[in-house]
């Protein structure tokens, strides 16, 4: 389901909340994972805003529009690397992270009101739902859960040997 053997690729699913601390801690994880795997393994990012964490929605709607304008993954990055200004100053800190990465920040502000990327955030929410997703970060590779939420300690590793070993079995 999550691994493509014809390609030679694996997929991990990383279900986020842009707005929590511990994704911040997970962001180190995937550079180290991207660093390591490069293309063979695709890492995307998953919404699942928290309820207690308020710009965390409007915060999964604008990364759907970096992405939209070409850089999701660098818009996801920096609004992880500043979640404490996220929790702090909520829309205004998305529309200066838009700016600083040369997106169009009017769009985005029109994105947050018009609500086009809601549906996205829902799906990726209720898919998480689905499979037992409670916290974040939770990673999905391979039919393996595994729940960041509690701790992150040995995640990695648990990640790149089940990587391994589906590209192992794809190649």
């Amino acid at each position: 389901m999550n691994d493509s053997p014809t390609t030679g690729r694996a997929v991990l699913d990383l279900w986020c909340d842009l707005q929590c601390p511990d994704c911040l801690t997970a962001l180190d994880d995937v550079r180290a994972l991207r660093e390591r795997y490069g293309d063979r393994l695709e890492i995307r990012l998953r919404h699942f805003p928290l309820e207690g964490h308020k710009h965390a929605y409007a915060a999964a709607q604008a990364a759907e529009e970096a992405a939209d304008q070409g850089k999701g993954r660098e818009f996801y990055e920096a609004v992880l690397d500043g979640v404490d200004e996220l929790r702090r100053r909520g829309e205004p800190f998305l529309l200066d992270t838009a700016r600083e990465l040369g997106l169009d920040a009017d769009e985005f502000d029109t994105a947050l009101i018009d609500g086009r990327h809601l549906l996205i955030v829902d799906a990726d929410q209720a898919e998480g739902k689905a499979i037992g997703v409670t916290g974040t970060p939770t990673y999905v590779i391979g039919d393996e859960r595994l729940d960041g939420g509690k701790s992150q300690d040995g995640l990695r590793a648990r990640i790149e040997e089940i990587a391994d070993r589906l590209l192992a079995d794809a190649g």
